[in-house]
């Protein structure tokens, strides 16, 4: 079981930018004469980014959900809009065209700013963020509709495209514990629609086995939850940050399938899940879809020691080293273990040809 040290100075600099807009308020929109978009119906699914109107409000939800009605309370899974009613959204101020610039990865956002993401669809930032991407972390960003431009599309819902079926988890996992579900993982991923859709199939099919091989190496075979070492657990609390530590000294070791330490980590993921991580720790070690979201969003949001994400390395063509060098850095990476890069390629390779996919190349980092 490797020693577990999550994360970087980068994610530290990204949860400080972020933390500005840690409180979860409604988002409010930016014109108040927008029409009503599609009435709210409480059999349908809808996926982070869908809108809905009710009660004489347009709402958009921040991640999957069915059956809970839109507001400010409950799961929070639901933003505010603002009232809505007739007539059609005006166009922005300055010649109404759709002349925003791209979306820049890792580039500060303020509250209001507008971008064109990869996908051709615009987006506005609702809080202030570090260069989020628009399509995962959605309690920063909502879609945006300009003249010309047309209205921005909801991504697809993950539900049902994981790559990897039941029996190809299980035959990858033999000794797993009940806790690391099939069922919880695809649950997770419901909240990503990036995630293991973006590419050719070869590229989803790469993706996938690439992110169940370095969960592989950090779990143990999701073998294990918590990090095993409890001396190092007083360790992950920077009192530095202004929120502190409150579930206590100890309470932000590993856990989780890619061991989520570090209080500003937990603080980091919580937010962009609509999650209270900070003041509850635990519920990634109690609840399965939250440990393996907490896995999912460092993979598809954070660059940690590296220069991009995991998600971005396995769909620009980067290769699985360059996930590994986004883990832990040169820890492994540059001669710094080879042993434990080796560890990860091996089930990389042993994963690929489960899925019968080729690795690629660019293996080791």
């Amino acid at each position: 079981m490797p020693r577990k040290r999550l994360l970087s100075i980068v994610a530290a600099v990204g949860v400080a930018l972020a933390g500005a807009a840690a409180a979860v308020i409604p988002m409010t929109a930016s014109n108040a004469a927008e029409a009503c978009v599609a009435a709210y119906s409480s059999s349908a699914v809808y996926t982070g980014n869908q809108r809905a109107s009710y009660n004489g409000h347009n709402w958009t939800a921040k991640w999957w959900t069915q059956g809970e009605a839109p507001s400010t309370g409950g799961s929070g899974v639901w933003a505010d809009n603002g009232a809505c009613g007739g007539g059609t959204t005006p166009p922005p101020t300055g010649g109404g065209s759709c002349n925003y610039p791209n979306w820049v990865a890792g580039q500060y956002y303020a509250a209001g700013a507008i971008v064109k993401y990869t996908n051709g669809q615009y987006y506005k930032a609702s809080h202030e963020n570090p260069g989020y991407d628009p399509v995962i972390s959605t309690w920063y960003w909502s879609p945006f509709s300009c003249s010309g431009g047309g209205t921005t599309t909801p991504p697809p819902s993950n539900s049902g495209s994981f790559p990897v079926s039941e029996a190809q988890f299980n035959q990858m996992f033999p000794n797993r514990i009940a806790f690391y579900s099939y069922s919880g993982l695809v649950d997770a991923i419901k909240k990503f629609p990036a995630f293991t859709t973006t590419g050719s199939d070869t590229v989803k099919k790469q993706e996938a086995a690439a992110f169940l091989a370095n969960v592989n190496h950090e779990s143990g075979g999701l073998v294990y939850v918590e990090e095993i070492n409890q001396a190092n657990w007083p360790l992950y609390c920077d009192r530095s940050q202004s929120y502190g530590c409150p579930a206590g000294q100890s309470a932000y070791h590993g856990r989780g399938p890619i061991q989520l330490s570090w209080n500003f980590n937990y603080k980091a993921a919580g937010d962009a899940l609509g999650i209270d991580l900070l003041n509850n720790p635990d519920r990634v070690k109690n609840e399965s879809s939250v440990a393996y979201q907490t896995a999912i969003w460092y993979w598809m949001t954070q660059r940690g020691p590296g220069t991009m994400t995991p998600h971005d390395a396995m769909v620009n063509g980067r290769g699985f080293g360059e996930t590994i060098r986004s883990i832990n850095g040169s820890l492994e990476c540059n001669g710094g273990n080879p042993a434990q890069v080796q560890s990860r390629v091996d089930a990389y390779n042993r994963f690929t040809a489960i899925l019968g996919v080729t690795p690629g190349g660019s293996l080791y980092c």
